[in-house]
């Protein structure tokens, strides 16, 4: 069986069982303990497949009922081996030329000039509004939350997010804030809900969040200063106070880093601000994954640090904080997970067995790369002069600190409008002591 030559070359922790069409069992064992799984192989013409292109045909294995999971082993398991034990490959000829093919196709890919970028998002955020309201949480936040306490949900985690945000953007009253990549519009809103006389414009490609977004504006009776437009952030040419930015960079690709962060720094007034929350890598960046790629994130990349310091280098801006989210988005990943499989049938009745396994394998893979050190979230505030914020982080936690007691009557007035789907958001997380990072 050729795949189980692949996997025993993988395998150095725990240990996978694989089972072949004609219920041969193949062991796998690491030299030391770890994660175990067993999985069984019914495609036949998958057995080659694993072999010569893995990160594709795990995937689309398990999707289409050609690899599935035994002896009460979980995808989750299945997957944890695998990324556990990733670090630990040795690069042959043959993987470096297939490296080198997938970063010739990334580099075609991840151009992404704005008469194509729309169709690249809608691929993804143009899905059923029911189904993301099945996973997410009631503000719709699609990005890592921040998990003060282990034990935070997601509503209370996501609140967090948007609070720390905020605190880094040291808003003022009467500012005006750009919000790039606007999602559903619940960070716009809850910035606009914080801070007096704030004016909010939010830009995305999506269609159907551009909608939702102006509508929750309206039903909040604030449209006359939140206002979300169906818009490339390369169009915009109004200048502003403070722009964010939440899981949009990387759909930016790194052949355009140079002309995002310049257009950062020309709609930044000369006291601006800006923070860019982003997944990113550890190390090395590399294309994304191919099953990634093809089924979830289209022209999708994955920067790292030195990708973003050497764009930012190249404009007149100043790094003035960096944070790193370790484990943070492995948690949010986590309760996504989680609250699709006790919706499964809903979501199989939505569309079909296939995509709800889809589905499972997207949200899972993230979680155990995010687990395994693959994968982290970067917060990057960047300003226009050295002075634009405190010399110290001490005003972080004191925006923060000034808010979390207070009851979030306003914050579910406005920021925390659950659509019409979902309980409203809870009140303010009470401040703690000694609040344990996750």
């Amino acid at each position: 069986m050729l795949s189980a030559r692949a996997f025993r070359q993988l395998i150095s922790i725990g240990h996978l069982t694989l089972i072949d069409p004609d219920g041969n069992r193949h062991e796998c064992l690491g030299s030391c303990d770890g994660p175990r799984a067993t999985v069984r192989i019914l495609d036949r013409s998958l057995d080659r497949r694993l072999m010569l292109n893995p990160e594709l045909a795990i995937g689309e294995g398990y999707m289409n009922g050609g690899l599935v999971l035994e002896e009460e082993s979980t995808l989750y398991d299945f997957l944890d081996l695998c990324m556990v034990n990733i670090g630990s490959v040795r690069e042959g000829t043959m993987r470096k030329l297939l490296a080198g093919v997938r970063g010739i196709r990334a580099a075609i890919r991840n151009w992404n000039p704005v008469h194509l970028a729309q169709g690249k998002v809608a691929h993804h955020y143009d899905l059923s509004d029911e189904l993301f309201d099945i996973f997410l949480d009631s503000d719709r936040q699609y990005s890592c939350a921040y998990f003060l306490n282990p034990d935070d949900d997601l509503e209370t985690a996501q609140w967090n997010k948007k609070l720390h945000l905020a605190a880094k953007l040291n808003l003022k009253p009467g500012q005006r804030v750009l919000d790039i990549g606007s999602g559903w519009g619940g960070l716009s809103l809850f910035l606009a809900s914080l801070v007096d006389d704030l004016q909010v414009d939010g830009v995305t490609l999506s269609r159907e969040q551009h909608a939702v977004s102006n509508r929750r504006a309206e039903e909040a009776g604030v449209a006359d200063r939140v206002r979300f437009h169906l818009k490339d952030y390369r169009e915009v040419e109004d200048q502003y106070d403070r722009i964010v930015s939440v899981g949009m960079l990387e759909h930016v690709g790194p052949r355009h880093y140079d002309e995002f962060y310049g257009q950062v720094n020309r709609l930044l007034r000369p006291e601006g601000v800006a923070v860019v929350h982003a997944v990113g890598v550890f190390n090395r960046p590399e294309p994304q994954n191919q099953w990634m790629e093809k089924y979830i994130f289209p022209g999708a990349y994955t920067p790292s640090l030195r990708q973003q310091f050497t764009a930012i280098e190249n404009t007149r801006l100043f790094t003035t904080d960096v944070e790193i989210l370790r484990q943070h988005y492995a948690e949010t990943l986590n309760r996504w997970r989680l609250r699709c499989a006790e919706e499964k049938d809903r979501i199989v009745a939505m569309y079909d067995e296939r995509f709800y396994r889809m589905w499972e394998f997207y949200l899972t893979a993230c979680e155990t790369a995010f687990r395994h050190g693959s994968l982290m979230v970067f917060q990057i505030q960047l300003a226009k002069n050295l002075y634009a914020v405190p010399q110290t982080r001490d005003y972080i936690a004191d925006f923060e600190r000034r808010w979390r007691g207070r009851g979030a009557t306003t914050l579910r007035q406005v920021a925390g409008s659950d659509m019409g789907r979902k309980p409203p958001l809870p009140d303010a997380p009470q401040e703690t002591e000694e609040p344990r990072r996750a």
